[in-house]
């Protein structure tokens, strides 16, 4: 039996972006933006979405990271009984919730660090900080220095060695867990966290809740050093994001291929994406845009747990400047979109079918069947059967032949329309439409 997240087809969503909240959190008064949300789960089961990643969530001073309450949702967005409806209401529609935690840093207005700022030497919380050192100040005026994510001194990086500090998390998991019946968490910075930390939070985790999902922002590094059974569950597979993008521009697809079998003993596990609240949209990264049918093809059908963005199902466009990302997290509005590019939202809608219906793409094996430059097929294996995914990067249509990966009598064209194909001495010819692909499920024999 396949865990909830080992089916799962996430919608990831950057909250304060898309309800157009305010930059900075001046607000007195509770702005209730999460109703809003509400109307955007239809949407998400007809894109046949199984998950949601929602966050930055909680009360912060600007875009979300500069943490200053972790037991208050951001005002900006909503009140915690705002968030509780909108679990209870993503649950009732089959819909699971992972929340953001960012648990490296917290913004200068925590009550941690206030408390140093005042009583310096004498606060209790001198050691829930990294550095801290009273023989100088921080270039914002703090009387007392401090490690800082990245040099950024709005955002001191917490102890997390302190057992205080731990205890003060867990707690308010637990928090989230009583409160919101969140489903897991995506460990902001995960890079840069704390091993032993991160092993407790997987036993304590696990005790709150049984199914209980932890995914990891990783960059770079060997992924299984963070995924493996004493900690995480899974990690950002931004090896493969880079690759679905520049092996389509490039008409390379010997890059995604070796990417694939590189990962192969972790690469099922992973969280896999096109594009993200961090990096451009895979709309404004590829030279041909009708390579995005390709790409979500592969997002769907290589292993990993597949993620769309919210908005790019609609082939939004948004490039990061040297100085800010807000063009990444734009504010929609549902009832606006709902209709625009209507191929690529269905196309993604009847991927997202397809994957939940074929356990092969639920943790199932893979094997590479065919490569070239602008071909690519192979099979993923599950208990309930195997399924061919092949696709073509070339402005032209491909006639291809597949080996089979085992004996079959028939196969099952699973993408809508008609895609020429036959049978015949274990092999499968089929004809693939340009910039497009064919999924087929096999009639074993």
């Amino acid at each position: 039996m396949h865990t909830w997240y080992e089916q799962a087809v996430f919608y990831p969503i950057y909250p304060l972006g898309l309800l157009g909240a305010e930059k900075t959190n001046t607000l007195t008064e509770t702005a209730h933006r999460l109703t809003e949300l509400e109307s955007w789960i239809p949407h998400i089961s007809d894109l046949n979405g199984s998950a949601i990643y929602i966050g930055p969530l909680f009360e912060s001073c600007t875009h979300g990271y500069d943490t200053k309450d972790f037991r208050l949702v951001d005002r900006r967005l909503g009140s915690n009984e705002d968030f509780a409806r909108f679990v209870r209401l993503c649950h009732e529609n089959g819909i699971r919730v992972v929340v953001d935690g960012v648990f490296n840093h917290t913004g200068r207005e925590f009550f941690a660090f206030q408390d140093i700022r005042e009583k310096r030497e004498a606060s209790p919380y001198k050691d829930w900080y990294r550095g801290v050192n009273f023989g100088w100040g921080s270039p914002l005026g703090d009387p007392f220095g401090y490690e800082a994510w990245q040099g950024h001194f709005e955002l001191p990086c917490l102890n997390l060695r302190n057992p205080e500090v731990r205890q003060y998390l867990f707690d308010s998991i637990q928090f989230w867990v009583d409160n919101f019946n969140i489903d897991g968490i995506r460990l902001d910075c995960a890079n840069v966290l704390d091993f032993g930390f991160m092993k407790e939070l997987r036993e304590k985790t696990s005790a709150m809740k049984p199914d209980f999902w932890l995914m990891g922002e990783v960059i770079h590094g060997e992924y299984n050093r963070w995924v493996n059974p004493e900690m995480l569950h899974s990690v950002t597979n931004y090896e493969l994001h880079k690759a679905l993008y520049s092996g389509h521009n490039d008409h390379n697809y010997f890059e995604i291929a070796h990417n694939v079998r590189r990962l192969e003993a972790v690469g099922r596990s992973l969280y896999t994406f096109v594009d993200n609240h961090d990096e451009d949209r895979i709309a404004s990264k590829l030279n041909n845009l009708a390579n995005l049918f390709p790409v979500y093809q592969l997002l769907f059908t290589l292993p990993g747990i597949p993620s769309v963005y919210y908005g790019s199902e609609w082939g939004i466009e948004g490039k990061r400047s040297r100085t800010s990302d807000e063009v990444l997290r734009p504010a929609l509005n549902l009832s606006d979109m709902l209709g625009k590019a209507p191929e690529l939202a269905s196309h993604i809608a009847a991927l997202g079918k397809i994957h939940t219906e074929n356990d092969a793409f639920h943790n199932g094996s893979y094997k590479e069947l065919l490569l070239t430059n602008r071909q690519y097929a192979f099979s993923r294996s599950g208990e309930h059967g195997t399924v061919i995914s092949a696709v073509n990067n070339d402005e032209q249509p491909a006639s291809i032949s597949i080996p089979l990966p085992c004996a079959a009598s028939d196969v099952v064209s699973l993408l809508p329309g008609e895609i020429p194909f036959s049978l015949e001495n274990g092999r499968l010819s089929v004809t693939l439409p340009a910039n497009g692909g064919a999924i087929f499920k096999l009639q074993e024999v």
